[in-house]
């Protein structure tokens, strides 16, 4: 079956705008890696694993590296908006684009409306815009009808600003992405000459769960949550003005820096914690505060800091919002780069004057909107955006190591050494991510998928479009692959013991490493053996250049 290209005459008044420089691109990955996570990744990180918190911000930054190294490869070969979502269609056709193309739209969508969340449950120290509730034995905040009128407002103030186009987007993120580099790195150093408690890092166990708490942080903790703005650099890659040096600079660069911050915010909030606090709890695992609607300005306020909490619930406004900002504009592509992709209705893929895809900005907006409805708070969803999330990503491993072989005499600017070791360990580590997420989460992400391709049925029915999925170059894989996952999840030991989570807890600790990596090792020989053929593979490149030409010529017209 010969691959689907979509057409370029098809989608008049598309183009989209190359304004981003090298700090705008690498800000944008800053600004998305530094949101709600760093106001709450700390303590819920230090809850699922003590001290040894900080293993899981090293291990973390190591894994998303590997699976972004990959996309600096693809990001610099094909610089396309939403590439996370085109890429599987050049070398695996349709059905794997809008797969992937379909968890990574759910994951982004679902961002923008928990940042606006996180802002407003410290602002709740304020006003009345959360209302805290017991779930499951644990403290959750939903939104009030004054939460949610604010919360609407913030929704429509980001997609404003997203209106005006992409460099309104890169001067007001360029700004408040030094806004919240000072006060991560102010928190850092007061809390550090304040108060540091070494004993904290013993009196209750280093690891105090051992490694699976280490491992159960990585996934649900906010902290492989935090690592996934590194994403920014492969999306807007086709509005960057010189990919080729621009993508493979925001990509590593952005998760570089914030890793070495993230390290130095968990040691120095655990050294700040006080040793009366962490009695009362009787360890990490219930630790809390009274009253606090945010941990970092709770310990500033024990500390008697109180300029310093005034400052942080200012910043819980900014760096959240900053975040949502970037993550509209990024859902926005996401649905623009499916209409390219065919997948999705064209009229998402049409763009204003100013190059804004308005109308997926609209569908962003609307969908946030319901995603705010009292659904389940940070806590509970962070996990889902963050096995959706790496899940997608896994599909850039696969695409780099098929497209070596479809088009091997490419021109790569950035080509990753070791042949099929860093793609291979790529992929591994992602699927390592999603088991980690524990079948609680991903029971509903499996859900979720199935969903989606109820939509690509209904979809293709109505379209009646002669045109191929590509299901032998893409459900071969891409089906024994999820059903796997979901199979390994549920035998699985995550949530430990299975604590009414349904798994069944059959498949230990180490056990899951031997199981996972042989399950990647099998989908890897299947994807690279059911890929495209090598031309179609290149009329499916030669139709992103053929986009990408129109798009630089009606910039210069």
């Amino acid at each position: 079956m010969t691959a689907s290209a979509p057409s370029e005459t098809k989608h008049p008044h598309r183009s989209l705008k190359r304004d981003l420089g090298p700090v705008g691109l690498l800000f944008a990955g800053v600004g998305s890696i530094i949101g709600s996570g760093w106001l709450f990744g700390a303590l819920t990180a230090a809850q699922l694993a003590g001290p040894a918190a900080i293993y899981s911000w090293i291990i973390a930054a190591v894994m998303i590296l590997l699976i972004g190294l990959t996309y600096g490869e693809l990001g610099t070969m094909f610089p396309l908006s939403g590439g996370v979502v085109r890429f599987p269609h050049l070398s695996f056709g349709s059905f794997a684009s809008f797969t992937m193309g379909w968890i990574t739209w759910v994951a982004a969508a679902t961002v923008a409306p928990i940042e606006v969340e996180a802002a407003l449950q410290y602002g709740t120290k304020y006003a009345p815009f959360t209302v805290s509730h017991m779930l499951n034995g644990e403290e959750v905040h939903t939104l009030t009808a004054l939460g949610y009128g604010v919360a609407v407002i913030g929704m429509a103030v980001f997609v404003v600003i997203n209106y005006y186009g992409i460099r309104w987007f890169a001067r007001i993120n360029n700004a408040l992405v030094v806004w919240k580099l000072f006060m991560i790195l102010l928190v850092i150093v007061v809390f550090a000459l304040t108060q540091f408690h070494t004993a904290n890092f013993s009196d209750y166990g280093f690891q105090p769960t051992g490694w699976h708490g280490v491992f159960t942080a990585i996934a649900t903790g906010g902290i492989t949550f935090s690592y996934l703005g590194f994403r920014q650099g492969v999306e807007l890659a086709g509005e960057t003005s010189n990919p080729k040096r621009n993508v493979p600079l925001a990509i590593v660069g952005s998760v570089l820096i914030t890793a070495v911050i993230y390290v130095a915010l968990q040691i120095a909030f655990l050294g700040a914690v006080a040793p009366a606090d962490l009695a009362k709890s009787g360890g990490w695992e219930k630790l809390n505060f009274a009253s606090d609607f945010g941990p970092l300005a709770a310990i500033a306020t024990i500390l008697g800091l109180g300029w310093l909490a005034v400052l942080l619930y200012i910043d819980a406004v900014i760096s959240p919002a900053d975040t949502g900002l970037i993550y509209m504009t990024v859902t926005a592509r996401l649905s623009y780069a499916m209409a390219r992709n065919e997948n999705a209705p064209e009229s998402l893929a049409k763009t204003t004057d100013r190059g804004v895809p308005f109308v997926s900005l609209i569908v962003a907006f609307v969908v946030g909107l319901i995603v705010l409805l009292p659904f389940p708070s940070w806590q509970q969803l962070v996990g889902f955006i963050t096995s959706a999330t790496v899940l997608s990503f896994a599909s850039g491993p696969l695409v780099l190591a098929a497209m070596r072989r479809q088009l091997p005499d490419e021109a790569r600017s950035f080509r990753l050494p070791g042949g099929d070791v860093i793609p291979f360990l790529a992929f591994y580590a992602s699927n390592l991510v999603v088991y980690w997420a524990g079948w609680l989460v991903n029971w509903k992400l499996f859900v979720t998928i199935i969903l989606g391709l109820v939509l690509l049925a209904v979809f293709e029915t109505v379209n009646k479009k002669d045109r191929g999925l590509d299901l032998r170059s893409g459900a071969t894989w891409l089906l024994p692959w999820l059903a796997g996952l979901a199979l390994i999840s549920w035998l699985g030991d995550y949530p430990e013991h299975g604590e009414g989570a349904g798994n069944l807890g059959v498949i230990g600790l180490g056990w899951g490493f031997v199981v996972l990596l042989a399950l990647s090792a099998v989908i890897y020989v299947l994807a690279l053996s059911s890929r495209l053929a090598p031309e179609d593979c290149r009329a499916n490149v030669e139709e992103s250049r053929d986009e990408a030409a129109s798009e630089d010529a009606t910039l210069a017209g």
